[in-house]
Order: structure tokens, then C-alpha cells, then sequence
């Protein structure tokens, strides 16, 4: 099957300040005094699939042809294996967040962002995998592979990537920026006011972070996703600076597409998605990658620790990680498949393999990939100073996100 210019579905609306903080405090272990679901331990043998497989998944990663007759990978799984697939789709990580709230829900696997992906081992409410049982396993990506290993068990097959860059408008934005600065320092964010974009969620407080990591070495920033509440709170300043010169912070990747286009935004933070579209569309872009370190996020398709049905989810796990899944679900998500024989062959253009750095070690090797903030790493690892205590979680995190962007200007 071969697909070519198909745009990813959008993703919804943030959801409401109550809404996403009890989400947000459910997953991370606050709700309620409820127990986790207990500790599971990874299958050894496979046996027949059980006809069913229930799953949670973002926007893009369950098609069944329903929103294009063209894009389908659940039909031919559907056939091959006999598990039948029902799934539930969560707008967004936040959207995710609060699918899984209730302990009591069972799922067999959902494809989790990082922010969600932690707090769910965190909480034992995955298990982990076996890669014996899931053939191919192998020949993704090994820096990807170990980002989901705790404890010497693996938690997730890694499904998609990306890389945080800047992008500008060449003909508006002189000279071309080289790192964050040209987004949270002030004076430069200020020669382009109302004209820049950001993405809009909790972990763009990496960015700032990495900005500060060189701009002031007293805070001895180390990891920008290990932020000790002083160091978390110069972030939120900077912030707080930034924003009356931020036009916007999008939600869906066609947002950012749309602001560069209709000439509202010049300047932002963006994926390799929207550098790669504009580009095909001739719009004189061009894409950074800021000096002072790249970010980057994954998806993981992870097994439910009270899954149902364990050996269809291993076989879901082993369909999308094969090529030809993996090229269809990077080219209708917009993201880089973690199987780097995606882009072997005629399966994915050169082009848009180039522009997501598949299969190159190197890139990846320096890509700063997220994880979930949590409390649980010392001030000495997240370079604070002596006796000032441990790290910030994401609840933290989301909170002083939704203050500093949300919430009416003062």
C-alpha cells in the first residue's frame, strides 16, 4: 500500500484547567488513595491469539481505513491474526491521561507519548516485554529501545519519533537564528512579536530550560526534563517574558502549517513535520537545529499489566513494528518510524527520510529524547545545589504550563 501526501488527522482541544490537572494527578499515582494495579511480569511464551485486542491510542495509530480507504493496517491484521481490534482514541497525551485514570480499567495495550509512558510504569499499570517474543524487535532503533528499559526490563516497542527544531521564515527572519535564544530571549523574541508559535505543552518547559542551561550556568542545569523547583521556576519566568510576543501555541501540527502559511507566524518551535510539508509546498522556510541541544519525543506501543489479551497485543506489537506498517503509520502521523527498513527500498520517499533523520545514529545519538518529570532523582543528578531538595513531577510541570499560557494575561 502506498501512501503519499496524506495529512495526519488533527488533534482536539486542550481540555479544561480541572479536567487536565485531575487527570494529570490520577496518573501520576494522586487519586484518591486508590492502590496501582500491581507489579506483572513479562510473558515467556505465546500462545494462540484470543480474537480480541482493546486498545487506547493517539490520533494516527490505529487505521482502519475509516478516515482514509487508503490507509489501513488493521484489516490485513485483522485477517492475518483472527484478534478482532476495538480501541478508544484519546485526543492528546492530557486526553490519554484521562482514559487511564481509573485503575480499574483494563486495556491490552495503548501507544503511549513519554509523559504518559512514565508515569505508567511508575504506576504498574503496564508490563513489561519480552523482546524475544516480538519478532524484529532487534532492528529497531537501539537508542529508542533503551529509552523504555527500567530496571533491566523492557516497558514499550517504540513506535514513532521526532526532533523539536526551530523554523523560520527566511525572507522575514534575518539573521537565521542558531539556538532557543531566538525564541525565549527576550530581546530577539521581541523583533518578531505576535509572529511566533509554540508548541503547546508542558514539556516546550524543556526548551526553556536547555535556553537557560547556557544562558545561566548558576543553575546548573543538567537534563532539562530533571528540573529542581528553583530551576523549574526560571524556566516558568522566562516564560512568562516570552509570552506577549507568542502568537500562538499549537496543538495540531496543521496549526503550526497554517501560521507559517497565512504569513501570522514567522518564527516557532516546530516538528519536522511542518518543515517538510512547507518545504513540498515551496514556502521559504528553513529548519535549525538549536545549538543548544535538540529535543525529541517518542511514541511506544506498551501491554496493559491486566491484559485480557496478551498474545494478540504481542501480535499487534510485531505488526506495527514491521516495515510496511511502520511506513504507513510515519506517513499519515507525520512522524519518523523507529524502524529504520521503513525507509529501505521504495517504502518511504529519501526525501522525507532525510528530513526525519531515519536511520541516523549520529542525529539520534544527540537528540535530547523526554521523559517524564518526576520527583524521583536527587538535586545532585539535576545539578542543583546542595540541599535544595529533588525534582519537580509532571503534575508540577502541567500546572505552571497552564498558568503561565492558559490563564488571561495580567
Amino acid at each position: 500500500m502506498r501512501l503519499r501526501g496524506i495529512t495526519p488527522p488533527g488533534r482536539g482541544p486542550v481540555l479544561a484547567l480541572g479536567a487536565l490537572m485531575s487527570a494529570v494527578l490520577a496518573l501520576a499515582g494522586c487519586d484518591g488513595g486508590q492502590e496501582p494495579v500491581g507489579t506483572v511480569k513479562a510473558a515467556t511464551t505465546l500462545g494462540p491469539g484470543e480474537g480480541q485486542l482493546d486498545l487506547v491510542a493517539l490520533p494516527g495509530y490505529i487505521e482502519n481505513g475509516s478516515n482514509d480507504p487508503r490507509v489501513d493496517w488493521v484489516t490485513p491484521f485483522q485477517e492475518r491474526t483472527g484478534c478482532t481490534v476495538s480501541w478508544r482514541t484519546a485526543r492528546d497525551a492530557d486526553d490519554m491521561a484521562t482514559m487511564l485514570r481509573d485503575p480499574n480499567r483494563r486495556f491490552d495495550g495503548v501507544s503511549a507519548p513519554a509523559e504518559v509512558a512514565g508515569q505508567l510504569v511508575a504506576g504498574d499499570r503496564v508490563a513489561p516485554v519480552n523482546p524475544d517474543l516480538v519478532d524484529g524487535y532487534k532492528r529497531l532503533e537501539p537508542r529508542l529501545r533503551n529509552l523504555l528499559k527500567q530496571g533491566g526490563k523492557f516497558y514499550g516497542v517504540p513506535a514513532t519519533w521526532g526532533s523539536n527544531l526551530l523554523m523560520y521564515d527566511t525572507r522575514a527572519v534575518q539573521p537565521a537564528p542558531q539556538g532557543w535564544a531566538a525564541l525565549f530571549d527576550p530581546a530577539a523574541a521581541a523583533r518578531y512579536s505576535g509572529k511566533i508559535v509554540l508548541r503547546d505543552s508542558p514539556l516546550t518547559i524543556a526548551e526553556a530550560a536547555l535556553y537557560l542551561k547556557s544562558r545561566d550556568r548558576k543553575l546548573k542545569i543538567k537534563d532539562p526534563y530533571a528540573l529542581t523547583p528553583r530551576q523549574l521556576a526560571a524556566a516558568v519566568r522566562v516564560l512568562q517574558r516570552q509570552r506577549p510576543y507568542v502568537q500562538a501555541y499549537w496543538k495540531r501540527p496543521a496549526d503550526a502549517v497554517g501560521a507559517f502559511a497565512g504569513g501570522q507566524a514567522v518564527l516557532g518551535g516546530v516538528w519536522p513535520y511542518q518543515v517538510d510539508v512547507l518545504s513540498r509546498a515551496g514556502r521559504a522556510v528553513q529548519s535549525v537545529a538549536p545549538a543548544e541541544g535538540v529535543t525529541g519525543w517518542t511514541t511506544s506501543w506498551m501491554i496493559g499489566a491486566r491484559a485480557a489479551h496478551p498474545n494478540c497485543m504481542y501480535q499487534w506489537m510485531q505488526w506495527t513494528a514491521s516495515p510496511d506498517v511502520q511506513q504507513q503509520v510515519a506517513e499519515w502521523t507525520g512522524a519518523a518510524p523507529a524502524n529504520p527498513q521503513a525507509c529501505a527500498g521504495d517504502r518511504l520517499r529519501a526525501a522525507f527520510c532525510g528530513a526525519y533523520h531515519v536511520g541516523d545514529r549520529g542525529y539520534l545519538d544527540k537528540v535530547i529524547f523526554a521523559h517524564a518529570p518526576t520527583k524521583a532523582c536527587t538535586a545532585t543528578a539535576a545539578g542543583a545545589r546542595d540541599g535544595e531538595g529533588d525534582c519537580t513531577d509532571y503534575s508540577e510541570w502541567t500546572k505552571a504550563w497552564i498558568e503561565t499560557t492558559k490563564l488571561p494575561k495580567k
